[in-house]
């Protein structure tokens, strides 16, 4: 198997504003794997809070592209990848995502076959997913929803966290003035005390807000747990649920974990978090990074397996390179097309 990699920046359509950042653009690195002709494509993206720069991620994609040169072919390769017996130990779960999901695509184009049909689905999954407003004026969040409504989605999440809690009760509050019938899901990143969150999830259960992810900063998990057993609103974990561990210890004790491809390690990963979850009245979420089409596919083929979908990280950016899974109606679609179903669609320049 032959391997290449591609660096691009992905800008964002308008900078998003959580409450530990603001975010303007990443940079995505591409992995091709060819075999006999045929080529898959997985993507990895930067991220400060995971301490993944474009460096790293150029220099570990390039060492794993190495490692798969050993292997007689891409379905060999993503066995040994499955069992564990590829990635080395302290590679980036963003890292062994990204070449899962070259194999996989790789894997679904030899067979011709879907990625969700390789994983036992039989239809093409489809979900609404939630598209994200981040920390901004009243009157422009109360615009982007009702843009968004227009357009067809149901589900909006919005990011709090705010210096003032007040600022953010308002966002909320505007926002389900202009889309009364949405489903909003509140997302502080861990912003709130325990003292804070108890204070204010009662209001924004009020304002009709369905679940809140990680209300607490990371690292307790035991007063998560303790947190959503006296919450008026469903907790969905998020930073505090990376591994499958971490997921182990919380299931039962919080209603949802935030599963992200780039977190835990790709779509096996996500599929062992599944099973572990299941029957414990935890459930799941899709999560994922900002990044292209290619970069989400890979979670989109799982869709019909959560309970809450927020898979909107292509749809924040000023420029898509690829096209596949929709969502610009809100609802977000793997096709039957081999492999990840997605195709590039616009020329981008190297990164320097």
């Amino acid at each position: 198997m032959k391997t290449g990699l591609h660096t691009v920046r992905l800008d964002l359509s308008e900078p998003l504003r959580i409450s530990r950042s603001t975010m303007t653009a990443r940079e995505a690195v591409w992995l091709t794997v060819e075999h006999d002709g045929v080529t898959g494509h997985g993507e990895a993206v930067t991220s400060v809070y995971y301490g993944l720069d474009t460096r790293t991620l150029e220099r570990l994609l390039a060492a794993a592209g190495t490692d798969l040169a050993r292997f007689p072919g891409p379905e060999s390769a993503l066995e040994a990848l499955n069992a564990g017996e590829l990635a080395g130990e302290g590679t980036p779960p963003a890292v062994t995502a990204a070449v899962e999901a070259a194999l996989l695509d790789l894997v679904g184009k030899r067979a011709g076959s879907p990625v969700h049909r390789l994983l036992g689905a039989v239809a093409p999954p489809a979900a609404a997913t939630a598209r994200t407003i981040g920390i901004t004026s009243p009157a422009h969040a109360a615009a982007q929803v009702r843009g968004l409504t227009a357009s067809g989605f149901e589900v909006v999440k919005v990011k709090a966290g705010s210096p003032d809690p007040e600022d953010d009760v308002e966002r909320v509050r505007v926002i389900r003035d202009a889309a009364p019938r949405a489903r909003l899901l509140l997302d502080p990143n861990g912003a709130w005390t325990v003292a804070q969150t108890e204070a204010l999830l009662p209001r924004f259960a009020d304002l009709g807000v369905e679940a809140v992810e990680q209300p607490l900063a990371p690292g307790t998990p035991e007063a998560l747990g303790a947190l959503a057993a006296r919450s008026p609103l469903p907790v969905i974990a998020d930073e505090d649920a990376v591994t499958l561990e971490d997921v182990r210890r919380l299931a039962g004790r919080v209603q949802g974990v935030n599963v992200k491809l780039a977190k835990c390690g790709g779509v096996h990963a996500a599929l062992r978090i599944a099973e572990a979850i299941d029957g414990s009245g935890t459930e799941l979420m899709l999560g994922c990074l900002t990044a292209s089409s290619l970069g989400l596919a890979p979670a989109v083929h799982l869709a019909d397996r959560a309970r809450w979908t927020d898979l909107d990280g292509h749809l924040l950016l000023a420029r898509d390179p690829w096209r596949g899974i929709g969502g610009e109606d809100g609802v977000v679609r793997a096709s039957d097309l081999p492999g990840l179903g997605v195709q590039e669609v616009r020329a981008y320049e190297d990164v320097a």
